[in-house]
């Protein structure tokens, strides 16, 4: 008699978790996740003001006013390199070793820099990735811009390999 009441409370229950799991990310999410909104706006919609901000939010200006300080290993100098960029290209006064791929990467993907601690829950492969570490200070498309990296884990060995071409390095590798 009792299964009669637990097989349909289970199915339900179910349902809602699956419900419950397929909410769309928050927008403090990192990675890809935070690019959805600006591409789920609706299509058939007459363009507007409002469309303007989503498209140049997918790629920047490409203005950038950088210092960099690398430090590929604990016992080696800091190196420290300033890249200015003007839509997109290099300026004079950058001293940065690949200055026009890294503003090429600022252009195409300005978030590269907003390196956001990973979520808590998030899992992340257990490796290391040598003793690098970088610091970004600044400003990119006019917003404040103060990012660190390193190669402790999985994920901020990922963050690293997405900005490597800004932050003047492969990590060592």
């Amino acid at each position: 008699m009792r299964m009669r009441f637990v097989r349909p409370l289970l199915a339900v229950l179910a349902v809602a978790g699956l419900a419950a799991c397929s909410g769309t990310p928050s927008p403090g999410s990192t990675g890809s996740a935070t690019q959805a909104p600006s591409s789920s706006a609706p299509s058939s919609s007459s363009p507007s003001s409002s469309a303007t901000p989503s498209a140049s939010a997918a790629a920047g200006a490409g203005d950038a006013e950088l210092s960099i300080t690398l430090i590929e290993k604990p016992e080696a100098a800091p190196q420290t390199f300033t890249l200015v960029c003007t839509a997109g290209a290099p300026a004079a006064e950058s001293n940065h070793p690949s200055a026009a791929e890294a503003c090429t990467s600022i252009k195409n993907s300005p978030s590269i820099l907003s390196s956001a601690p990973t979520k808590t829950d998030q899992a992340c492969t257990m490796q290391y990735g040598g003793p690098a570490t970088a610091k970004v200070t600044g400003a990119v498309d006019g917003k404040e811009v103060t990012a660190a990296f390193s190669r402790t884990d999985g994920c901020q060995i990922a963050l690293w390999d997405a900005a490597k071409s800004v932050l003047g390095s492969d990590g060592g590798l």
